[in-house]
């Protein structure tokens, strides 16, 4: 409520005028009208004698809040405060302006609708002498399976002719987005838009926003949206601009999303530029997957290690940012082990960096200690890698009846599990399974996991293990193998392992094999390990496994469930 203050461009105003316009604040309009037609008069002839649009906003009992005066081609609203909570509920504003030229609403009025959640904008036309002509008005619409239409435009050719009951048109109208399926909050989740800016590789886009989206589900965010701009170059402010960037606010405010996510990491001042202009989270896809590592972390490692790479990530985004990232305080983006200590100053983050570093090297050495012990004992050691989600954990099971936990989510194993396994003629191995990797893996948790990884520094045989129903499993295969030579493992051997054959086409499965080499296997079923371990032993124990090739039935070796120190 702003009683007698004129908004806007009031410079060169005329005192005659600017009392005239004051006294718009005494007027008030029954709730069943949008306007009366003496109140939408007395503004059009104001609007003809200063030659600029006014505007005014009504709440619903019909008094009004606003009187603004623009120029000559646009009314700018002034700061309105808060909206009301809830995406499904409006402002309670009614925004009228009027217009000296017969161009109906202007891009900047339904922005405006849009961005401020009003109840609805309109413009009435105004006549050479002054009266007011046709109106044109618009509204929010709910979101719709079969329609991406934000808002919808109405012409009315007259006021004096125009009888529709706007309070219940209003309250039926908010009533609708309440209902809305797409509007629904499931418990303890917040809505997600996903975007992705390509300039040349488009498949790999939307390749890339496919990952993300299921990187947002073992997230537990929803996702709403799916958003893929192509660019002839990335913008250097916010990525996608300006214009697209107020496109997606918009979009978001109408799908009620809380979080915008972007398919690759955005430099500190990429994710201030964007921050400032939306009221969401923003995240960029190392922050969403650092999160997902802080849900996932179980040891005491574990979590330090993604806590070291929350703070590697954050201290330089702190320094400049702190508006934007104090939105991340809580829930996606926000959490785990590093959470409480994310908001220290920049000195004493870089001081907590440091402990963390020496109290990963400790941990590192002492598994280094184990790992030499292992060696003196001649035990071969073989580390299961590959893309995560690929089911290295459930094949770790399966072959050594173990129950490592094991889900149907990317990254469900961060923390190394070692598990000892039994041949026939007492020889044994140690089998470790590993965090799983993903293309474009973020810097700061190579780094950060770095004691963890080295453990496959020590393996004698890498099993490469690939999702084969996963349409995107090339591509997996080329970025753990290219991650491979970034860790310097390379020349170390590798077994190809095409698991999930229950759940893909026998053809492709026949064709990756004939291609690539390596075993198909289900490690839910069973099916294929028995062939598999019996190249595993003949690797490591070549002139005894020899002899196991006569065997008639080579069953699965005795296994126990036993964890190596």
């Amino acid at each position: 409520m702003s009683q007698g203050v004129l908004h806007g461009e009031t410079t060169g105003l005329k005192p005659q005028h600017a009392r005239a316009l004051r006294q718009l604040y005494e007027r008030r309009v029954d709730r069943r009208q949008y306007v009366s037609p003496p109140l939408a008069r007395s503004l059009t002839e104001l609007s003809r004698d200063t030659g600029r649009r006014l505007g005014v906003l009504f709440d619903r009992s019909g008094s009004v809040e606003y009187v603004v005066i623009g120029d000559a081609h646009r009314v700018r609203l002034p700061d309105l405060g808060p909206r009301r909570a809830g995406a499904t509920r409006f402002r309670g504003l009614r925004l009228l302006t009027t217009q000296l030229r017969p161009e109906g609403l202007t891009e900047d009025d339904v922005t405006d609708l849009a961005l401020l959640q009003l109840d609805a904008v309109a413009t009435i036309r105004v006549l050479p002498d002054g009266l007011p002509g046709e109106l044109e008005y618009a509204m929010l619409l709910p979101p719709q399976d079969d329609s991406d239409n934000v808002w919808r435009k109405e012409l009315v050719p007259s006021i004096h002719t125009w009888d529709e009951n706007w309070h219940a048109v209003v309250a039926d109208l908010e009533a609708q987005f309440t209902r809305s399926p797409k509007l629904r909050k499931v418990e303890g989740s917040e809505r997600a838009m996903l975007v992705a800016v390509a300039t040349t590789d488009i498949p790999g886009a939307k390749r890339g926003l496919r990952e993300l989206e299921r990187l947002a589900h073992t997230a537990g965010l929803t996702v709403v949206e799916r958003v893929l701009q192509k660019r002839r170059e990335l913008d250097g402010r916010t990525v996608m601009g300006e214009g697209k960037l107020e496109e997606l606010v918009i979009r978001s405010m109408h799908l009620g999303a809380d979080v915008m996510i972007l398919d690759r990491e955005l430099s500190p001042s990429q994710l201030r530029n964007i921050a400032e202009q939306t009221d969401m989270k923003v995240l960029d896809r190392t922050q969403l997957i650092l999160d997902i590592f802080a849900q996932h972390a179980r040891s005491r490692e574990g979590k330090l290690q993604v806590e070291l790479a929350q703070l590697r990530y954050r201290m330089p985004r702190l320094q400049i940012m702190p508006t934007a990232m104090s939105r991340l305080t809580g829930g996606i983006g926000g959490r785990g082990p590093g959470e409480t200590k994310l908001e220290i100053n920049r000195r004493r983050a870089g001081e907590r960096v440091t402990r963390l570093e020496r109290e990963l090297e400790e941990l590192s050495q002492n598994r280094g200690t184990r790992r030499g012990k292992r060696g003196r004992s001649g035990i071969p050691v073989v580390s299961i890698v590959g893309y995560t989600n690929a089911g290295k954990s459930t094949l770790l099971n399966r072959m050594t009846n173990s129950e490592v936990l094991a889900e149907d989510k990317l990254f469900a194993t961060l923390d190394p599990t070692t598990r000892r396994l039994r041949f026939p003629e007492q020889r044994e191995i140690v089998l470790s399974d590993t965090v799983g990797f993903i293309e474009d893996l973020p810097k700061t948790l190579v780094k950060a996991f770095a004691s963890t990884l080295e453990e496959l520094a020590e393996a004698d045989l890498l099993l490469h293990v690939l999702d084969a129903s996963d349409a995107d499993v090339e591509h997996h295969r080329v970025a753990v193998e290219q991650i491979l030579v970034e860790l310097e493992l390379a020349d170390t051997p590798q077994l190809l392992v095409w698991n999930k054959v229950d759940a893909a086409a026998a053809s492709g499965v026949d064709a990756l094999v004939e291609q690539h080499g390596g075993f198909a296997v289900s490690a839910q079923t069973g099916a294929g390990l028995a062939g598999l371990l019996l190249e595993i032993e003949r690797r490591l124990f070549r002139a005894a496994a020899a002899r196991s090739r006569d065997r008639e039935e080579p069953g699965l070796p005795a296994a126990v469930e036993v964890e190596v120190p």
